[in-house]
């Protein structure tokens, strides 16, 4: 197998698999030390295609009223922002994180030509191409792919979860994912991992299966390095018994212990709400709002909330007005959440949706969100956006 093939052919490797893909080694040259300054980028991303409509409430709209004659949220229940928006009453854990200026929201954001395929638009997103345009690379694998500085340095980006997204696949370099870094190193030690490392031929090259022995050899060094590194730093932290909660733990277990990682992915699934969406959106709007808040929390005490970015997406809204099954169908433009100790511009950054210019039914995009990712990687990520997203695409104040 040559190298090229096993680079496209390869999936990114969970801390439950044996093959592990060859960008763990970076890991391994990264610095113990906890670095000040040291920025890093933590990517939320809700699957199913979140109700923007519900999760930040335009209740001073009487045409939000009107369309959703049954699962609007009442007016008395919502936590007001402004005279026209408010949280979800299920996002209460976020009210304290607004107030001392660590979230920006930011309205109608999309695309132009907007698809409602789950698993279209999703690609859209992760890729940042044209509605039209089809890319096998992600744009986070890309920033890794470029010739900044950061990457030159071989610093990397890991997914908390047991599958590799395509937005953190590039050409030469992915990102890793896995859950357990303890489990990751346990793997590594297994006796046929091992025998196979101790007795593969020295004379194999780049070109044949000697890629995957010199993948194999870089991941056990760096997967002790990882689980040595994320056992410096003992969190005090409490975060809610959830399954999502438990992703951004194991990311503030990293990013406080110094593992220098750039980008962090983790997501939160279950937001397709074509059925009874107040039950179903109200839990999971819970579950990420106290997630959020308990990370950010452990964030700030530990002088690190500074130097991240957290930024939140779903693949598309939801369509204004209600269906019969007391659900949304899919949509167009969204919210989309920015949190961080520096932010520019906090609170609500532009103005709300205007529910009286829809069309066909959904929302007008006022924001491409490839304008959010050319912000974050040219004031976060230190990398001129147009290399990434194949063009320039202005910037964004909220940073």
């Amino acid at each position: 197998m040559k190298r090229r093939d096993f680079i496209k052919s390869s999936t990114l490797a969970s801390a439950g698999a044996v093959l592990i893909p060859s960008f763990l080694k970076p890991f391994e040259a990264m610095a113990l030390d906890q670095l000040s300054g040291y920025k890093s980028l933590v990517v939320i991303q809700l699957s199913g295609g979140n109700d923007g409509l519900n999760t930040i409430v335009p209740y001073g709209m009487d045409a939000y009223y009107e369309n959703r004659k049954t699962i609007a949220i009442p007016r008395e229940q919502i936590i007001r922002l402004n005279d026209i928006q408010g949280l979800n009453p299920a996002m209460s854990a976020l009210k304290d994180i607004y107030d001392q200026g660590w979230m920006s929201i930011i309205n109608s954001v999309g695309y132009p030509n907007p698809d409602r395929s789950h698993f279209r638009s999703m690609d859209i997103w992760q890729t940042a191409s044209d509605a039209d345009q089809f890319l096998s690379t992600g744009w986070i694998g890309r920033y890794l792919d470029s010739s900044c500085s950061t990457c030159q340095q071989s610093y990397t980006a890991l997914e908390v979860d047991d599958s590799l997204s395509l937005a953190m696949k590039g050409i030469n370099r992915k990102g890793i994912a896995l859950k357990d870094p303890g489990q990751l190193y346990r793997n590594t030690r297994e006796p046929f991992f091992r025998d196979v490392l101790d007795h593969h031929d020295q004379n194999l090259t780049e070109d044949n299966l000697g890629y995957l022995y010199k993948t194999m050899i870089e991941t056990a060094s760096s997967a002790a390095h990882i689980e040595k590194t994320s056992r410096t730093y003992k969190s005090t932290a409490i975060y809610p018994q959830t399954a999502f909660a438990s992703q951004l733990r194991t990311v503030a277990k990293f990013i406080n212990s110094g593992l220098n990682t750039r980008v962090y992915y983790v997501s939160l699934s279950g937001f397709d709400t074509h059925v009874g969406q107040k039950v179903q959106q109200g839990r999971l709007l819970k579950q990420y709002a106290e997630g959020v808040a308990a990370f950010i929390g452990d964030l700030k005490k530990s002088g690190r909330l500074d130097d991240t970015l957290v930024m939140t997406f779903s693949e598309f809204g939801r369509r204004v007005e209600q269906n019969a099954s007391n659900g949304t169908d899919h949509g167009t433009a969204n919210n989309l959440f920015v949190f961080g100790g520096k932010l520019k511009k906090a609170g609500i950054y532009n103005e709300a949706p205007d529910l009286a210019n829809l069309s066909d039914g959904d929302l007008k995009h006022s924001i491409d969100f490839r304008e959010v990712y050319a912000s974050i990687l040219d004031k976060w990520l230190d990398v001129n956006n147009s290399e990434i997203l194949n063009r320039k695409f202005s910037r964004l104040d909220f940073i």
